[in-house]
């Protein structure tokens, strides 16, 4: 049966909630409420286009009928999703709405008008979610610690506030990198147990913040592992709120693959920093290409380049990696020291770090728009 369209909404439209079932009953009762709110939906039951409209519809319907789906049970958790059903759910149906984060269980007819309600409201007031910008190096001293700090300190300055993410739980802590060892809030080993729905403005009042940055780090005094799923979790809960994240993942074979491929499948903006050496740039190719047949989780990076004397050019970087270029994480004399004295990397316009990461966040932006 081909699957139902509905028209492409424009880049100003509000979002629409999303509808997950193959049921044609259901579906044509979930469509007739949605009409009764005033709202067309988008219907998906699988692939790319399935995790996109998650990612940003305003409300999000799941037949009962997909509940027990792999492409519904490998979404993300966000709020807004209510399990719509004709009939009470069985014990097992109700478990797997619990685990996927379901709000609530509408039964049809019985719930008709609180859905009306609820999809009314949601594509009122939709929730804007934060973007999501993951940072990694090709191998270790890249300087993706730096950089990622960079993203969140600019993306703090555009949105309000951000949160900083160390996904390197033995990198020393990201604390560093801004001055916040110090500052009271919570590290990592208070977190690592959660799962699932977090309040994300809670979270983030749990947590050091300097210049409008939250920061999650490490704990130089007891690093434990971190469990994918608590990263997820602290990620959707900040963005839930409309807070942009930025993740600095661990470097390559430190144990941390689990970890990248959690982050870079809902990055929206992913970044790889390439050292300017032979070796850097071919371990860079192995990370963008992936085995033969394997999963290539940085396979969409942006690759940024940072010279070393001696080292090989941009063009060059770009010949090794087989990827294009997309900038310079040109020398900064006064980084060093920042980082050293614990103050944040400077992000001015016209500095070296604050080019940068303006100029991949505005294209992002405009790749969005464009869409």
């Amino acid at each position: 049966m081909p699957p139902r369209r509905s028209p492409t909404a424009s880049p100003t439209a509000p979002a629409r909630p999303l509808v997950v079932s193959t049921d044609e009953e259901l579906l044509d009762d979930v469509l007739r409420v949605l009409a009764a709110a005033g709202t067309e939906p988008q219907v998906a039951t699988d692939g790319p286009a399935l995790r996109r409209a998650h990612r940003d519809a305003a409300l999000v319907l799941l037949g009962a009928d997909a509940l027990a789906g792999a492409a519904v049970r490998s979404l993300p958790r966000r709020p807004g999703v209510v399990v719509v059903a004709a009939e009470p759910l069985p014990p097992a149906a109700w478990a797997a709405a619990v685990e996927l984060g379901a709000e609530r269980v509408a039964v049809l007819p019985a719930d008709e008008a609180w859905l009306v309600a609820r999809a009314a409201g949601a594509v009122r007031s939709p929730v804007e979610r934060g973007r999501l910008v993951v940072v990694g190096g090709s191998c270790g001293g890249a300087g993706a610690s730096t950089l990622a700090a960079a993203f969140a300190a600019t993306a703090a300055e555009e949105a309000g506030g951000a949160l900083l993410v160390d996904a390197d739980v033995w990198g020393g802590g990201l604390d560093l990198l801004l001055g916040a060892e110090d500052a009271e809030g919570l590290r990592w080993p208070g977190l690592t147990g959660i799962r699932g729905r977090v309040a994300g403005d809670a979270l983030l009042a749990a947590l050091p913040e300097v210049g409008g940055v939250h920061v999650l780090a490490a704990s130089r005094e007891d690093p434990e592992p971190l469990p994918p799923e608590a990263l997820t979790a602290v990620v959707d809960a900040a963005r839930s709120c409309g807070r942009p994240v930025v993740v600095d993942l661990p470097r390559p074979g430190s144990g941390g693959t689990a970890l990248a491929e959690a982050a870079l499948a809902e990055a929206d903006l992913a970044v790889l920093v390439v050292p300017a050496r032979l070796r850097a740039a071919s371990a860079a190719r192995l990370l963008v290409c992936g085995p033969p047949g394997g999963p290539v989780p940085w396979s969409a990076a942006r690759l940024v380049v940072r010279p070393v004397p001696g080292g090989l050019s941009a063009r060059d970087v770009a010949a090794v990696t087989g990827r294009p270029v997309a900038g310079e994480l040109a020398h900064d004399r006064g980084c060093l020291t920042r980082g050293e004295r614990g103050e944040p990397p400077s992000v001015g316009p016209r500095s070296p770090l604050g080019g940068l990461t303006r100029r991949l966040l505005g294209e992002r932006d405009g790749r969005e728009r464009a869409a």
